[in-house]
């Protein structure tokens, strides 16, 4: 990965106005449909520095009141389908489990970085490694949904060489919180519409639109950070920083376009 570029003297933090533009919806047609369900938003508070050492020229970590933050995600993906087709049965629906942080470009852009993004439909990978630029891994994974609503997610990724880890979550809907607030913690974890990708030395950015999170403090009975020490950072062995759970979004998809 590329370090960070050194004129430091022309990056621009993000601006209230930037992070509530941000939830504008494109003029632009989409180009994908999906639903997002189920997701599970842990974070833990992790080192500035480090996590920049991380990110490609053009990007800069995020931050809330000086604490950054990498976070596991693992949700449902379903209905997934291009624009102007139906949803295939067989590929349109898969499980996810992501591993992400916070950022922003050099104008003040807010977004989100993936480290990785597990998958168990081999095609989606494929095809969202060719067309977003984003580092998909293919895992083998299994979920369920009890009468009451309670999630069970598992996601074994078995790389070459190393024993596999497998990442487990039990948890359920809790407590119904108030639609995040532009300023808060919720609002800056999860209040995300731009994703930050590149390649070739390139640095995109897309656009997804859904309406703002309606979200739950969760009930959470099995997690693990496992996904930290398979991308490569070191472990935090401690409960989650920060909990928040949501039923699902619809969710619009739009072109990448190269960042300024």
């Amino acid at each position: 990965m590329a370090a960070p570029d050194s004129s430091s003297s022309k990056i621009i933090s993000p601006t209230r106005e930037q992070r509530m533009a941000a939830q504008q919806r494109p003029s632009v047609r989409p180009v994908m449909y999906q639903r997002w369900e189920n997701l599970l938003f842990l974070h833990w508070r992790y080192d500035v520095v480090e996590l920049q050492r991380t990110l490609p020229a053009g990007l800069y970590v995020d931050t809330h009141e000086g604490n950054a933050y990498l976070g596991v995600v693992p949700f449902f993906m379903r209905n997934i389908r291009p624009a102007y087709l139906p949803a295939v049965p067989g590929i349109s629906n898969f499980l996810e489990l992501n591993l992400r942080t916070y950022v922003h470009d050099r104008n003040g852009v807010p977004g989100v970085w993936f480290y990785s993004l597990d998958a168990n439909q081999w095609l989606a990978v494929k095809i969202a490694r060719a067309l977003f630029h984003l580092p998909y891994e293919h895992a083998s994974m299994k979920a369920s949904v009890s009468a009451s609503g309670a999630v069970q997610f598992q996601s074994e990724r078995r790389q070459q060489g190393a024993k596999a880890l497998v990442c487990h979550y039990d948890y359920a809907a809790g407590t119904p919180l108030p639609l995040p607030q532009e300023g808060s913690l919720e609002f800056f974890l999860v209040e995300r519409y731009h994703l930050f990708s590149s390649s070739n030395g390139i640095l995109r950015r897309g656009t997804v639109a859904h309406q703002p999170y309606q979200l739950h403090r969760p009930s959470l009975t099995a997690w693990d950070s496992h996904l930290f020490t398979l991308d490569g950072f070191t472990d935090p062995k401690r409960p989650p920083d920060h909990a928040v759970m949501s039923r699902g979004v619809d969710v619009s998809i739009f072109p990448l376009q190269r960042a300024r």
